[in-house]
This record gives structure tokens, C-alpha cells and sequence, in this order.
């Protein structure tokens, strides 16, 4: 049975992930029962760390606090030697289901699943699972969810409460409620997918011949589509998915500095587009008052056709294949939505400036630019995922310089051909 753990103090916490020096000795400094708990509220990169100071005694101690899953989990941050190690030093009964859960590919359905569950057969008595779900619940501290087979393959699952109103002498057979399952191979998007078509509270994982390996909540779903949230947020903003608020100046100025250099140098393609119309600019002062309002309204209407888009592909709405019209409707969202912020833009020239050309120009360039967010947000995560890249990867640095360049072209372009 797993021994009791108490909540480390948020100052205790504070302390190791910002304090690298002082990691190893605020640590051994917390009773045995905080220090697994802390362990698993700590980011990757501190974790990392961490583990590599503490001797193996240390970490098999707060192994001993945790669940199987849990402990697999800090066990993977582990080099392959010395975690063989200090899995030999586990009790039997972590040992077992953690070289059980360490077999399988953390990025799959068996890599998120767990073992808290007893499996029966369905002419089995009430009395009878009863006596295994006891068993189970002093064994590792947690009560087991009750998975019914027929003949070796799921049959359902018998809900818990069950065992204390049915009669200890009925079959279970009566009880039995459907429960969904997938394939242990399933990949995280999957099993996203499949809880959300069925929104139950948990998922069992089967093996290749339809046996019952595992068991997956829906805390553990949540858990990994929020990973996927963050990666992605991670994405859109050009940030390492690997960085932390807890990594030092030199991880971070590494993780950023060759997306940063890139979008320096697509700031640089919208500045020469701008220098070709230097004359026009030098000539009509105002254009340069307006400039910042193409390139902001470009970047931003792009941005919302980039996330609708990105959240489609994840969800497997769309592909380039099905794209058109999809497409179609963006660009018929850009237009009437360039209308309306053409009309106003315009509007404002105009009680502003008294300048009805520049007003006609900058209303049209809106438009134009409108569009140009519209295709390109469209098209640029469906072709980067066409190609095998992440859909949000870089996707804003294209679409971005897209809208400036392009919709500096049209506004300023304009400008030469009509007001000289």
C-alpha cells in the first residue's frame, strides 16, 4: 500500500525551481511524505535537474508515495542505467506495475493509462469481486474499477456501488454497464477524439488480442490536451515547447534567438517593400500615419482564420484535400469584413484629413489586405501540415509578412498610381 503524502509548502516549491543551488538541500530538508508530491508539480527542465543531484536512495524513497503512474512518469526523466537501478530497489508491488507501464510508448493510449482496476468474469458473484476489490484497495491504497470479461475479452464494467445494494449471492452478470475502449497503440489525438464522441470518465486501453492492459481516466485526457494547448500556445508565440517560466537567461535566450533572427529578417522584407515607395511617402506624409493600421489589421484578421484553422486540422475537420471551401468562405468573411472596416477607416480620413483620395486608397487597401489575411491563414497551416510540420509552427511569420508586404504593396501602390 502506498504511504501517505502531504502537500509541500508553496515556499519550499518556489524555492527549488528557481533556486538551482539550493534544489538539492530544500528537498532533503522536507519530510519523506512532501518530497513525492513535490516531485510531481515540478516542470521538465527542473525535474531534470533535480533527479541528477539526488542520490538513488532519495528518489526511491519518494517513489514510494506515489502510484504506479506517477512514478513511471518521473521515472522516464530518468537515464536508462540508473533508472534500471533504482526500479530494482522498488517494493514488489511498485516495481511490477511500473516495469508494466515503463514497456509502452508514453506518447500512446498504454502510456497514459494506469492499473487501478480488477478484472472478473461475469458469473462471478457480488461476494466474490467484493473480496478481489478489497484485496486490491490494501494493496496500493486506491479503489479499482470493476472490468467484467466473457470469455477473455470486455464485457463492461460493474459500477462500484453495486457491491454494497446487490445481494453478496446475485451473479454480476445483471449489473454489467458498457464502458468504451481503445487500442493500446492509440495516439494522444485519438483519445481525445473518442472522449469527446463519448464523454465518459474513463477509457479501457486493450491489448493486440483484445485483452485488458490498462485504464484511462479523464483527469489523464485533460492533463494531455492541455499539454497540447500549451504546445501550440507555444507555437503561435515562437517559443520552445520544451521552456519553462523556471529556465535560466541562457535556455532561454537559446530556445528564441533563431526565431527571433527570422522575424527579423521578414521586418526587414516588409521595410524594403516600404523603401521602394520612399518617393510616394516623402511626398504624401500622411501615408506613413496610416501604414501601422494595414499592418495591424492584416496581422490580426489572419491570426483568427490561423487559430479557427489550426483548431480544424487538430480536430481532423479539415485537410488541403477539403479545403476549397473552407477557403471560400474565409475570403468571403475577409471581403465583407474589409468592407465594413473600409467604410469606417475611411470615414475617419475623411473628418480627420478632408483627404477623400487617401480616404478611397486606404478603404480599398483594407479590402485587399482583408483577403490576403483570409487565403493565407487558410492556406499556410494546411500546407505546412501537407508537408509533415506542426500546423502553428512558424505559421504566423508567413502569414504575418504576407499581410504587411502584400497589403504595403496594394496600399502604397495605390498611392503612387492615383495621387500622382
Amino acid at each position: 500500500m502506498p504511504k501517505q503524502t502531504t502537500k509541500p509548502t508553496d515556499e519550499a516549491l518556489r524555492t527549488i525551481r528557481f533556486h538551482p543551488k539550493k534544489r538539492k538541500g530544500v528537498f532533503l530538508s522536507l519530510p519523506p511524505e512532501m518530497r513525492a508530491p513535490l516531485l510531481t508539480r515540478l516542470t521538465k527542465h527542473v525535474l531534470f535537474d533535480l533527479l541528477a543531484k539526488l542520490d538513488d536512495a532519495d528518489i526511491t524513497e519518494a517513489l514510494e508515495y506515489l502510484g504506479p503512474d506517477q512514478a513511471t512518469d518521473i521515472l522516464q526523466c530518468i537515464e536508462p542505467g540508473r533508472r534500471k537501478k533504482i526500479i530494482l530497489a522498488l517494493s514488489e508491488r511498485l516495481k511490477q506495475d511500473v516495469q508494466t507501464l515503463l514497456e509502452f510508448d508514453p506518447q500512446t493510449a498504454a502510456g497514459l493509462m494506469n492499473l487501478d482496476y480488477i478484472q472478473s468474469e461475469e458469473y462471478e458473484t457480488v461476494a466474490q469481486v467484493a473480496k478481489q476489490f478489497k484485496i486490491h484497495e490494501k494493496r496500493t491504497g486506491r479503489s479499482p474499477v470493476i472490468l467484467v470479461v466473457r470469455q477473455g475479452k470486455l464485457a463492461g464494467y460493474l459500477p462500484g456501488h453495486e457491491l454494497g445494494f446487490a445481494l453478496p449471492s446475485e451473479s454480476i452478470k445483471k449489473y454489467i454497464r458498457r464502458i468504451v475502449s481503445i487500442h493500446h497503440s492509440a495516439r494522444k489525438n485519438d483519445i481525445i477524439e473518442l472522449f469527446q464522441g463519448h464523454p465518459h470518465n474513463k477509457i479501457v486501453v486493450l491489448g493486440d488480442k483484445g485483452n485488458i492492459i490498462g485504464l484511462i481516466y479523464s483527469d489523464d485526457v485533460l492533463r494531455a490536451l492541455e499539454e497540447e494547448k500549451t504546445a501550440s500556445l507555444y507555437d503561435f508565440a515562437g517559443v520552445h515547447d520544451e521552456e519553462t517560466v523556471d529556465e535560466s537567461i541562457k535556455v532561454k535566450v537559446r530556445l528564441r534567438y533563431k526565431w527571433l533572427i527570422i522575424n527579423l529578417a521578414t521586418a526587414f522584407l516588409a521595410a524594403f517593400t516600404v523603401g521602394i515607395f520612399d518617393q510616394t511617402i516623402s511626398k504624401y506624409i500622411l501615408l506613413a500615419v496610416y501604414m501601422p493600421i494595414i499592418a495591424g489589421m492584416g496581422g490580426n484578421a489572419a491570426t483568427q482564420t490561423l487559430a479557427v484553422m489550426v483548431r480544424g486540422i487538430a480536430l481532423k475537420q479539415i485537410t488541403l484535400k477539403t479545403a476549397l471551401p473552407t477557403l471560400k468562405r474565409e475570403l468571403g468573411a475577409g471581403f465583407v469584413n474589409g468592407i465594413i472596416n473600409g467604410i469606417i477607416v475611411a470615414g475617419v480620413v475623411m473628418a480627420l484629413n478632408k483627404n477623400i483620395r487617401i480616404a478611397l486608397i486606404l478603404g480599398l487597401a483594407m479590402i485587399i489586405n482583408l483577403l490576403v489575411a483570409g487565403f493565407f491563414g487558410t492556406m499556410v497551416p494546411l500546407l505546412m501540415k501537407r508537408f509533415g510540420k506542426d500546423p502553428a509552427t512558424s505559421a504566423t511569420i508567413f502569414i504575418t509578412t504576407a499581410t504587411d508586404v502584400l497589403g504595403f504593396i496594394a496600399f502604397l501602390g495605390m498611392a503612387t498610381i492615383f495621387l500622382d
